[in-house]
C-alpha cells in the first residue's frame, strides 16, 4: 500500500478522495491551507498539515519528515468569475505556485503525481501547468496522471458539497429548496443551446476519487496521460432545475442576471479513453440520482455552519508576486505544446 501526499485535502474532492485512499489501505498526509477547505471535511485517520503548497520551506519541511510514494495535487484556485476578473492571483497561485510544489516533490525524489485537473484545461491556468507536468514526466521520469473533472457534484454518507461562499449551481439550488435563500439567480437565458442555458456534463464526487484511485493502480511506467471524467451527457440549468424540483418537492423562484463571464454555452465530457485505458464506469449517472445524494446530505446538515479557519495565503498574494516581478525574481516559464502519452 503506498502513502500518499493529498495536496488540497480539506476541500470537496480532495476529502472524499482521502476517504477512499483510506478504505483501499493507503495512508495519507493532507497539506491544507485551509482558506477554503474545511478542518471537519478531513476524514479521521489522515494526518493533516497545515500549509500552503507554494510555501518552499513549508514543503521542504513536510517532505523531509515523510516518505511518499504519490501525491495527489487538487490545491488550486477555482472560481471561474474570479479567474476571469482577476487572471494575475490565477496564473501567481495556479501556475507559479503549482510549479514551486513540483520543484519541492523532485527534491524529495516522488515520481507518481496524480493531477487533480479539471475541464477549465480547456482555458487557461490549469492547461500550462499540465504543460508543465509534461515536461516534468519527460526530463525526471515521473509517471503523471491528469485527470479532468467536469461539474463536480452530489454526496457520500460522509461528505458533501460545501464552500465559503457557496457558488455552484446544486448546492446553491439547494439552499434555495430548504429555504435558505428567497431565489436562485439563473445567469444568462440566450445562449444557443436549446432553451437558453448553459449546458454541463455532471459526475458524482464519489466516480471521481474512484478514478483517482485507478490512476494511481495504473501507475507502472513513467510518462504523463490525461484522462476526462464525465458522464458524457450533457444537462441545461433548467433541466437542473426542474430536477432538484423534483427531488426536493419544492418549486425554485428564479431571478434573471445578465451571463456571468467566463461562463462558455456547452462543456460535456468524452469519458471514453478512461473507460477504454483504465476500466472506470460512473456509478451515478443520473441527474436525478446525483442530486438525489446532495439532498439527502442537506438535510443531514442543515445550515451548515463550516467557514474556513485562515485567510487566502499571503505567500502568493497580489502584493507579494507584483513586488518580485519589479525586482525581476518572477518566474519565466517557456513551454512548449506537446502530445500527452509520452514515455508510454
Amino acid at each position: 500500500m503506498a502513502n500518499v501526499l493529498v495536496t488540497g485535502g480539506a476541500g470537496y474532492v480532495g476529502s472524499v478522495c482521502c476517504t477512499e485512499l483510506l478504505r483501499a489501505g493507503h495512508s495519507v498526509v493532507v497539506v491544507d491551507d485551509l482558506s477554503t477547505g474545511f478542518r471537519q471535511a478531513v476524514p479521521p485517520g489522515t494526518s493533516l498539515r497545515q500549509s500552503d503548497v507554494a510555501d518552499p520551506r513549508a514543503m521542504r519541511s513536510l517532505f523531509s519528515e515523510n516518505e511518499f510514494d504519490a501525491v495527489f495535487h487538487f490545491a488550486a484556485k477555482a472560481l471561474v468569475p474570479e479567474s476571469v476578473s482577476n487572471p494575475g492571483v490565477f496564473f501567481q497561485q495556479n501556475v507559479a505556485g503549482g510549479i514551486s510544489f513540483l520543484e519541492a516533490v523532485r527534491a524529495a525524489g516522488v515520481k507518481k503525481f496524480v493531477f487533480s485537473s479539471s475541464a477549465a484545461v480547456y482555458g487557461a491556468p490549469q492547461l500550462m501547468l499540465e504543460r508543465a507536468l509534461e515536461w516534468y514526466a519527460l526530463a525526471y521520469h515521473w509517471s503523471v496522471v491528469a485527470l479532468r473533472y467536469f461539474n463536480a457534484a452530489g454526496a457520500t454518507e460522509a461528505a458533501g458539497e460545501r464552500h465559503q461562499p457557496e457558488t455552484h449551481i446544486i448546492p446553491l439550488l439547494l439552499q434555495t429548496a430548504a429555504g435558505e435563500r428567497d431565489f436562485f439567480t439563473l445567469y444568462g437565458d440566450d445562449y444557443s443551446t436549446p432553451d437558453g442555458t448553459c449546458v454541463r456534463d455532471y459526475v458524482h464526487v464519489s466516480d471521481i476519487a474512484a478514478a483517482h484511485l485507478l490512476a494511481l493502480d495504473a501507475m507502472k511506467t513513467w510518462g504523463m496521460t490525461a484522462y476526462n471524467i464525465g458522464c458524457g451527457q450533457g444537462y441545461s440549468v433548467r433541466e437542473v432545475i426542474s430536477a432538484v424540483e423534483d427531488v426536493a418537492g419544492k418549486r425554485i423562484p428564479l431571478r434573471l442576471a445578465p451571463r456571468r463571464a467566463g461562463d462558455p454555452a456547452v462543456l460535456c465530457a468524452n469519458p471514453a479513453k478512461l473507460k477504454r485505458e483504465l476500466g472506470w464506469e460512473p456509478s451515478h449517472s443520473q441527474l436525478n440520482t446525483i442530486i438525489e445524494s446532495a439532498w439527502i446530505w442537506k438535510l443531514q446538515h442543515p445550515r451548515a455552519t463550516w467557514l474556513p479557519e485562515a485567510e487566502p495565503s499571503t505567500f502568493l498574494s497580489e502584493r507579494f508576486w507584483s513586488k518580485r516581478l519589479r525586482q525581476g525574481e518572477g518566474l519565466r516559464i517557456e513551454l512548449s505544446v506537446g502530445n500527452y502519452g509520452i514515455g508510454r
